[in-house]
């Protein structure tokens, strides 16, 4: 696979982040998306694929990677619609059902709108309407009042924990809660799908099953006062990033958010599920400065923690080395499993501010966020029309950018002022452009 992105900025620490997530992808990008190179497993595991899907298309071109392995999900579908663990399925022989578990078994669907929207490619997801039908009617099926409260699910896998907790601090998250609101964004992706491929009745239907979905939700899991019965960081990311509470009760779900990273002293306590959402739901919703303070948080649980450990590749477990210096049990311990690393897609999105605005980039939006103390910042990304780039620099009190757009595209640049305070949008076509500000 060709590198397709680069990243750098001002801070070493986020540089050497960045190169932990490269060097893991390479590491486990080999036929199929293994979760780690080293160990018993080595296996298509489905949830790390799917969290770390965005990220993996930023850092290299993995159009036909995932094309390909997507079409491996669909022939180990099970008939029920359920998908297993690993793809390719080691785990059975194709009838007894090891798999459906929330979060996982969404990459049927999760994979093939987050490739369509790399790269723009309608085949893919014509390839796969198939499968993530069957996935999304398979839950339905599994649901009691609209509610996914059935199955085995693997949860916010590795999320913070205390050993003999008493005092409730140990970040535990419903695993239905977790599931009716993938059940939700599956469906969602769904619809999007049916729409980009003019399938009208799939479309109608399943809006209004998403309705249903959306409603049981908030029913069961939300107070009137907007409080979700798991009060996590993963509950009320979810919950904003796959918006599923009522508009009125969003913002102050981001406020419980903030306040909870503050009572755990400015770290995430999330796992596989919460993590790739963490400063994405942060960001749409005003806290961008938080996003970037979990960021560059260095002590336990944080992504810069194992760097100051010594990491060169991303670790499953954020106390692969805990703070003693003593080791997690070797049985789980893996020190290059990319999962974690989904993080690599907002510091493409936010720092260096490169967003497609249409399928494929064939319109962009450029936006960085100034913050986290960085003096400068800078992302490039080949799409498929060319190449995009984007470089700030902060010099006595000004912003000087520099932002390069392929040919056949258009684009909205957003420059800031130096505190990343208030943007001048101007609409360009292809060309290299320069602004200070």
């Amino acid at each position: 696979m060709k590198a397709s992105g680069s990243f750098s900025c001002s801070n070493p620490l986020l540089n050497q982040l960045q190169h932990n997530i490269q060097w893991g992808q390479k590491g486990n990008f080999l036929d199929v998306p293994t979760d780690c190179p080293q160990r018993d497993e080595r296996l298509g595991w489905t949830g790390d694929a799917q969290v770390f899907s965005r990220t993996a298309a930023f850092n290299m071109d993995v159009h036909n990677f995932f094309t390909k392995w997507l079409k491996d999900v669909a022939a180990d579908q099970y008939k029920s619609g359920s998908i297993p663990y690993v793809i390719p399925d080691v785990f059975t022989n194709g009838t007894d059902e090891v798999g459906g578990s929330s979060g996982w078994a969404d990459v049927a669907t999760i994979i093939p709108w987050n490739m369509y929207n790399a790269y723009g490619d309608k085949q893919i997801l014509e390839n796969q309407f198939q499968s993530m039908k069957a996935w999304v009617n398979y839950i339905q099926k599994q649901t009691r009042n609209g509610l996914w409260v059935t199955g085995n699910h693997f949860g916010d896998w590795l999320f913070y924990s205390v050993n003999d907790d008493r005092d409730g601090i140990s970040a535990i998250t419903n695993k239905y809660l977790i599931a009716q609101c993938f059940y939700a964004y599956s469906t969602q992706i769904l619809i999007n799908s049916a729409k980009v491929l003019n399938k009208k009745a799939d479309e109608e239907y399943y809006s209004k099953l998403l309705a249903q979905i959306k409603q049981a939700f908030v029913n069961e899991y939300v107070t009137a006062n907007g409080l979700i019965s798991s009060d996590t960081q993963t509950a009320y990311v979810l919950a904003l990033e796959f918006d599923m509470l009522p508009v009125k009760l969003r913002q102050q779900a981001a406020a419980r958010l903030v306040k909870n990273i503050e009572l755990y002293h400015g770290h995430l306590t999330t796992g596989f599920l919460g993590t790739p959402y963490l400063c994405d739901a942060l960001s749409k919703f005003g806290y961008a400065d938080v996003a970037y303070k979990l960021l560059l948080q260095d002590t336990y649980p944080s992504w810069l923690y194992p760097i100051k450990k010594g990491a060169t590749t991303i670790w499953e477990r954020w106390d692969g080395i805990k703070t003693d210096g003593s080791f997690e049990e070797p049985s789980m311990n893996s020190y290059n499993h990319y999962a974690y690393g989904a993080i690599g897609d907002w510091m493409y999105r936010n720092i260096a501010g490169i967003i497609p605005a249409a399928p494929g980039y064939k319109k962009i939006l450029i936006k960085p966020v100034i913050g986290g103390g960085l003096s400068w910042a800078e992302g490039k990304y080949e799409c498929p029309y060319g190449s995009i780039s984007c470089k700030w620099e902060i010099i006595a009190n000004k912003l000087n950018m520099s932002v390069t757009i392929p040919q056949n595209t258009t684009a909205d640049i957003l420059i800031p002022d130096f505190q990343g305070k208030t943007y001048q949008k101007i609409t360009v076509g292809p060309g290299v452009y320069h602004y200070s500000r």
